[in-house]
C-alpha cells in the first residue's frame, strides 16, 4: 500500500520520542482549536436539522434530502459535490465530494453514512437537546459523524489548511441496509479507496472504562443459510434405516457440532432464525419464516439463518470450510446445503499501517493535552464500510461523536464530543495530508 511505509517510518519516529519532545500545537492547529470552540453551537443547530430529517435506509427522498443538507455544508468549502444514483442496486444513492488540493498533498479518504436504522413509520424522530445531551434518531449513528466532518473542514479552512488538501469525502445512503447487489452499492466507495493514501471513518467513538479508544480494525459480517431435506413419514419409524433421522434432527446436529467445533480467538457466530416442518417458508426479506406439522410426522424440511464474523478474510475463508466440512457429513436419509450471502462485509484486519496511523492519532492527542488513545478490543466494533477499501488503503475508525443506545428509540449523543473529535480530526487530517 502506498502509504504504509510512510506511516510505519511516522510510527517508529512516535515511539523513539520523549513526551518531552513532542512539539506542541503550531499557530494555524491552535487556531483549528479555537474556530472549533466558537462553533460549537452552530454544529449543534447543524446536528439537529440533519436528525430532525428522517433519513431511513428505506425513505429514498429522505436520504437524499440529507445528502443535500451537506452539498449546502460542503460546497462553500471549496468541495465539488456529486450525487450517485443507486436506483439499480435498490436504495436511494451516495454523496460524494471531492477536493483536489495541492500537487504532492496525500489524499485523505472521509467516511460517513446518510442514512439511520429509523424508517419513516419510526415513531422516533425528534432531536431533543438536554445541556450536553441529544436524543434523535441518528443523533450518533451517523449524523453526529457528519457534523465532526464539517467541524473540522470548517476549523482547517480558517486556518488556512484547507485549501492545499486533498480530500475525497463519502457519504453512504446505505450503510445500515445495503443495497443489492453490494459489488455495484459499494463501487464507487472501492474506487475511491485505490486512489487514497489514508482512511478516516467518521463513525462513533468507542469508549471503554472511560477512556476513549482508538479502532484499528472492525470485524465482518457473514451471513448464512443452511437447507435440509429428509425422508417424511409417521414419527413411529423415526431413525428407521428407511427413513433416517428426519430434516429436524439433522438440522440440529449441525448446529451442534458448529457450537463445538467453531470457535476460535476474534470470531463470533449466531442462529437467528430456525424452523423445521412438513412445509417450510421464509419470506423474500429473509427475517420472517413459517413452518406447518404435527408432533406423529417426521419433518421433511428445516433450515436455519445466521451469520458469524471474523478479523480478517483469512479467517472468513477458512470458517466457511468449516461449516461446509461439517454440513457435507450428513445423517442418513437426509441432505443438508450450506449458502453464504455475496452481500456480506469484509473485515478491516488491524494491519501494522493502522497501527502507525493510531500513533500519528495519539501524537495529536499529546499536542491537545488528551489521553492517548488504546486499542480497542476487536469484539467491541461491529462491521462497517471503512471495510470495503481496508485492503487497499490504511485506515482508522471511529473519529465520529459518542453516543448510546444507537439503533433504538432513546439514540443518545454526548454534544461535547463533537469538539473533541473535530479538533483531532482537523490536526491529525492536516498533518497526514502534508505528509509530517
Amino acid at each position: 500500500m502506498k502509504f504504509r511505509a510512510f506511516m510505519l517510518c511516522s510510527s517508529i519516529a512516535f515511539v523513539a520520542l520523549s513526551p518531552a519532545a513532542h512539539a506542541k500545537l503550531s499557530a494555524p492547529e491552535a487556531k483549528m482549536v479555537a474556530t472549533v470552540d466558537a462553533e460549537y453551537e452552530r454544529s449543534i443547530t447543524l446536528l439537529e436539522k440533519l436528525v430532525n430529517q428522517n433519513s431511513g435506509a428505506m425513505n429514498f427522498p429522505g436520504v437524499k434530502t440529507v445528502g443535500e443538507m451537506m452539498r449546502a455544508e460542503l460546497e462553500p468549502l471549496g468541495f465539488k459535490v456529486e450525487w450517485i444514483d443507486m436506483a439499480k442496486a435498490g436504495r436511494s444513492g451516495h454523496l460524494v465530494a471531492t477536493k483536489a488540493g495541492k500537487k504532492g498533498m496525500k489524499k485523505l479518504l472521509l467516511i460517513a453514512h446518510l442514512d439511520t436504522v429509523f424508517e419513516a413509520d419510526s415513531p422516533f424522530q425528534t432531536f431533543v437537546r438536554n445541556g450536553e445531551q441529544a436524543v434523535g434518531p441518528g443523533a450518533g449513528d451517523d449524523k453526529g459523524g457528519m457534523v465532526v466532518i464539517v467541524s473540522a473542514l470548517r476549523a482547517m479552512q480558517a486556518a488556512g489548511a484547507l485549501k492545499d488538501a486533498s480530500i475525497e469525502i463519502h457519504m453512504t445512503g446505505d450503510e445500515e441496509d445495503a443495497g443489492d447487489p453490494i459489488d455495484v452499492t459499494r463501487a464507487p466507495l472501492i474506487a475511491a479507496g485505490k486512489t487514497a493514501d489514508v482512511a478516516l471513518d467518521f463513525e462513533g467513538l468507542s469508549i471503554d472504562n472511560g477512556k476513549d479508544m482508538g479502532v484499528i480494525s472492525r470485524r465482518s459480517s457473514n451471513s448464512w443459510k443452511l437447507e435440509v431435506s429428509g425422508v417424511t413419514g409417521h414419527s413411529s419409524l423415526i431413525f428407521d434405516t428407511t427413513y433416517g433421522d428426519g430434516a429436524a434432527f439433522e438440522l440440529a446436529r449441525i448446529l451442534h457440532r458448529f457450537r463445538l467445533e467453531l470457535p476460535e480467538p476474534n470470531l463470533t457466530f449466531n442462529v437467528g432464525l430456525v424452523a423445521a416442518g412438513q412445509e417450510v417458508n421464509v419470506d423474500t426479506d429473509g427475517v420472517r419464516v413459517s413452518a406447518k406439522g404435527k408432533t406423529n410426522i417426521i419433518p421433511g424440511l428445516a433450515i436455519a439463518r445466521g451469520d458469524f464474523r471474523t478479523l480478517s478474510e483469512e479467517q472468513s475463508a477458512r470458517v466457511r470450510g468449516k461449516m461446509l466440512a461439517i454440513v457435507s457429513a450428513s445423517a442418513p436419509k437426509t441432505k443438508a446445503t450450506i449458502n453464504f450471502d455475496p452481500g456480506s462485509y469484509p473485515a478491516m484486519a488491524p494491519t501494522e499501517g493502522n497501527k502507525a496511523l493510531l500513533a500519528r492519532l495519539n501524537a495529536v492527542n499529546r499536542d491537545l493535552g488528551l489521553a492517548e488513545q488504546p486499542v480497542l478490543d476487536p469484539l467491541k466494533r461491529g462491521a462497517g464500510d471503512i471495510s470495503f477499501v481496508a485492503n487497499d488503503v490504511d485506515g482508522l475508525v471511529g473519529l465520529g461523536v459518542y453516543s448510546k443506545g444507537d439503533h433504538a428509540p432513546g439514540e443518545t449523543v454526548d454534544l461535547a464530543s463533537i469538539k473533541r473529535q473535530a479538533k483531532r480530526a482537523a490536526i491529525l487530517m492536516t498533518r497526514l495530508s502534508r505528509g509530517e
